[in-house]
């Protein structure tokens, strides 16, 4: 049985971040990821792959996509070696300062044992890893870019704050002006020795970078942890664990796809042997993990489940956007399409900031980001296909053809004909989905039913959030000539999120939380969480960047307690 000083559960902004630390410090690390690699390239693009790029393996789905549905919730999570790193949208905000609240609330609370203060070292540490840097708005092309000239006009006319956050993107080779396309120097040197490319600006961040554009975790925190020896093992999913006399025995099935047409074959039970566990499977996958194997940690705190959150995610829609411009020589104003081209530069560009009522300033209620929520532009054509058949205008062409051969025409040149066939494209290239998140209430509580994760949520208290949401959202798509409609879920009481968090939550001790503020489980020496479900309450921002920098200071903590007690816990 291989034994190590730390294995890690799950390869995301948490497991990656905390097991390049251990591997940095000379302990022997295994990291158990449940996904597959995905070098550049390997991203599905078809509908026969896409179809099957979703995760369960019950079925034979070894996909990048897990999603789960809930009576009020889904969620959208990855699975693959780099986490949500692979099909986040690259987004490196730091919490806001006042937004670590300690505040009570209808059925519970939300209590921050960390600080902006505490974080910001570690912060800065992550941003440099990651190769932090915002949008290069200032220069060609970039500075070209519909949908984030919209959003800075947009903010401007409403008074609220904007910028270009930090994307986690290579937008230039080192020492070099930023260029669309170009080869970056040395980009071979990752785990999978595949060469990289600056970013082509094709909105497909949230499916997979098949370019290498994206700094995610396999290029940047896993590649350095190989290469200082760490352990990493792809397809290798945690089913329980134990305690043992100075540490602790880990379970998981090993996976073995097969071809479509070849018989399937059994996954294979293996364990490890390790005197330090660090959980990292994520604000779905600890919780479960943890609630299926109570029995072996009777000492588990009883907040185990609780404080979940959505992190205010909400999708609305901005589209048919309008423009007012002079016609001909006259005074008269006249309005046209204002095109936004949502499938042109990375996912997220630019950021808006409707403030919290801690902030000060007068501001009240609770506080959220808006960003652009741009999209591959197959969608564009996908979209617009469907106007095109549903309206009719295919018929019509194929009609004039065929009159045109009935009665041999000498007209030959049917370019018109054709274009009017297409239209002109300006559903899709007005519009932009419009991301929020933010200050939601945790008060959501994970819990197992017949053997499967489930979710108690109640909205209500959250309601004033997602109203005044929606009426930013709205106010934005009409000071830009255009049509707001909030997500078909919303009528349906039902939220969609991919920033799920909470579940494990931290406390000042086994009463208020699951882990201490090191991310350290209560009452287990020698068991850490490192992900998004330790979070109190909501992060407000894209949660990545917190969840990175807590796990970096939580590391601090695991070699330090190696360091004194390096037999393992007792």
């Amino acid at each position: 049985m291989d034994s190590f000083d730390a294995v890690v559960v799950g390869s995301g902004f948490g497991g990656s971040v905390t097991a390049f630390r251990l591997a940095e410090a000379g302990l022997r690390v295994c990291v158990l990821e449940r996904g597959k690699e995905y070098p550049p390239g390997s991203f599905p693009r078809n509908p026969h792959e896409t179809a099957k790029n979703f995760w369960d393996p019950d079925f034979r789905m070894y996909g990048l996509f897990d999603l789960w549905s809930f009576s009020k919730l889904d969620a959208l999570v990855s699975s693959g070696l780099g986490g949500g790193s692979l099909i986040y949208a690259n987004v490196l905000l730091r919490k806001p300062e006042k937004w670590f609240v300690h505040e009570t609330f209808e059925g519970g609370y939300e209590s921050w044992p960390v600080t902006r203060a505490d974080l910001d070292p570690y912060y800065d540490r992550v941003e440099t890893m990651l190769g932090a840097n915002p949008y290069p708005f200032a220069e060609k092309p970039y500075q070209d870019t519909p949908k984030t000239i919209a959003m800075r006009q947009a903010a401007e006319r409403l008074g609220l704050p904007w910028q270009l956050p930090p994307l986690a993107v290579a937008f230039a080779e080192e020492e070099h002006p930023p260029v669309p396309g170009v080869p970056i120097e040395g980009g071979e040197n990752n785990l999978h020795g595949s060469p990289r490319y600056t970013c082509r600006l094709v909105g497909e961040c949230d499916l997979g970078c098949n370019f290498g554009s994206k700094n995610s975790l396999d290029f940047t925190y896993l590649s350095a942890a190989k290469q200082l020896g760490a352990d990493i093992r792809t397809l290798c999913e945690v089913r329980s664990f134990e305690r043992l006399d100075h540490g602790f025995l880990v379970t998981y099935l090993e996976h073995r796809p097969t071809g479509d047409g070849d018989p399937p074959e059994p996954p294979v039970r293996r364990t490890v042997r390790t005197r330090r566990l660090v959980l990292s499977a994520g604000a779905l996958g600890t919780p479960y993990l943890l609630l299926r194997n109570r029995s072996a940690f009777p000492g588990l705190s009883p907040a185990l489940g609780s404080r979940f959150c959505g992190n205010g995610d909400f999708l609305g829609l901005l589209f048919r956007a309008r423009t007012k411009r002079r016609a001909g020589d006259g005074d008269e104003e006249v309005t046209a399409p204002r095109l936004l081209e949502p499938g042109f530069g990375p996912v997220i560009t630019s950021a808006m900031l409707m403030r919290d009522g801690h902030d000060g300033g007068g501001a009240a209620g609770r506080g959220f980001y808006l960003e652009d929520a741009g999209y591959p532009e197959f969608l564009n054509w996908l979209v617009e296909d469907n106007v095109l058949t549903l309206s009719g205008r295919v018929g019509r062409f194929l009609l004039r053809r065929g009159w045109s051969q009935l009665t041999a025409s000498p007209r030959s040149r049917v370019g018109r004909q054709v274009s009017g066939a297409l239209g002109k494209g300006r559903l899709t290239a007005a519009s932009l989905p419009l991301l929020g998140m933010g200050r939601d209430v945790p008060n959501g509580r994970l819990f197992l039913r017949e053997g499967n994760l489930d979710l108690a949520w109640d909205l209500t208290p959250s309601g004033p959030y997602f109203d005044r949401m929606n009426r930013t959202m709205r106010r934005v798509a009409h000071s830009l000539g255009g049509i707001y409609a909030s997500s078909p879920l919303w009528w349906l009481n039902r939220l969609i999120t991919v920033h799920p968090l909470g579940g494990a939550p931290m406390g000042r001790d086994r009463r208020e939380g699951v882990v201490d503020s090191f991310g350290q489980v209560h009452d287990c020496p020698g068991l850490s969480i490192a992900d998004g479900s330790v979070m109190p309450g909501p992060v407000g921002t894209n949660p990545s960047l917190t969840i990175a920098a807590m796990a970096d200071r939580s590391a601090d903590r695991i070699i330090e307690d190696h360091d004194k007690h390096p037999a393992g816990p007792s």
